[in-house]
């Protein structure tokens, strides 16, 4: 494998050179991304097949809940500026409260976490700003920084050993679960907020949610998997969030910022 993985970084450093940017509607900006829509997408099945095979991500058993979710993100997919791939939406039977974006539009709800939801406002809030990832390639963009484009291929091409392919399909869910950077996650939370209020659902719901989350887990540590141990700053994301909504900032949100201390399994 070491040898392989060597040859492909080979074929990386020489592809670079034929790269070219990409307009990302999210960012405004043009961006290098390494390789097609249709790699990613390929990238985001594959390690949907592999999570599929953990025991620590079983599907919940609830056609209703899963419905409700599916009509949520179908809403707001149809409002959003990514709209060239499939999304895929699942509902996990894990009571911790966390949801995460896949490459390639695979968004994970765990069943925790929607039971912490007030309303299809709030929840609506939460799979906006999932899709707000997906639509600006957070993923692939993180992933490309921490391995490289080459490597990523292993999980995107069909290659004979296929514990090669498991290993950066596990690799690359492990930088996602890690979390995105301070940037990312406010630019997700703008996204989202926008396409609750395209959709039809009340934007500030995501304010009301954060703030929640925020109370309930200041009374318990943080956990690996926690909504707010991989979606960190509160404070900052909700002045965000009143920022893409247009309203008036106070003192407060700009001296009400969150310390998020580090744990020792993760960001």
């Amino acid at each position: 494998m070491q040898k392989k993985l060597k040859i492909v970084f080979i074929f990386f450093i020489f592809g670079l050179s034929g790269c070219s940017p990409e307009y990302n509607l999210a960012t405004k900006r043009e961006e290098m991304i390494y390789y097609s829509t249709e790699r990613e997408v390929k990238m985001g099945y594959n390690i949907d097949k592999e999570l599929a095979k953990e025991k620590d991500f079983k599907l919940a058993d609830d056609p209703l809940l899963q419905k409700r979710v599916e009509d949520i993100g179908r809403r707001l997919v149809d409002v959003c500026d990514r709209k060239e791939i499939d999304y895929h939406f699942k509902v996990l039977a894990d009571n911790e409260v966390n949801a995460f974006a896949l490459p390639g539009g695979y968004i994970y709800i765990n069943k925790g976490l929607i039971e912490k939801t007030a309303s299809d406002d709030e929840l609506a809030a939460v799979i906006g700003h999932e899709i707000g990832h997906i639509v600006a390639r957070h993923s692939v963009k993180k992933l490309q920084a921490a391995m490289g484009y080459a490597l990523i291929r292993l999980a995107t091409t069909a290659i004979p050993q296929a514990q090669e392919a498991n290993v950066a399909a596990d690799y690359a869910f492990t930088q996602i679960l890690a979390g995105y950077s301070r940037d990312d996650e406010l630019l997700a939370d703008r996204l989202g907020a926008r396409y609750c209020k395209l959709a039809g659902y009340d934007p500030r719901a995501m304010i009301t949610f954060l703030k929640r989350l925020q109370e309930i887990n200041r009374k318990k540590p943080l956990k690996p998997r926690s909504y707010l141990k991989t979606h960190p700053y509160v404070p900052d994301r909700i002045r965000t969030v009143r920022q893409e909504l247009g309203e008036d900032l106070s003192f407060d949100d700009f001296i009400n910022i969150e310390q998020v201390h580090e744990h020792p399994l993760g960001k």
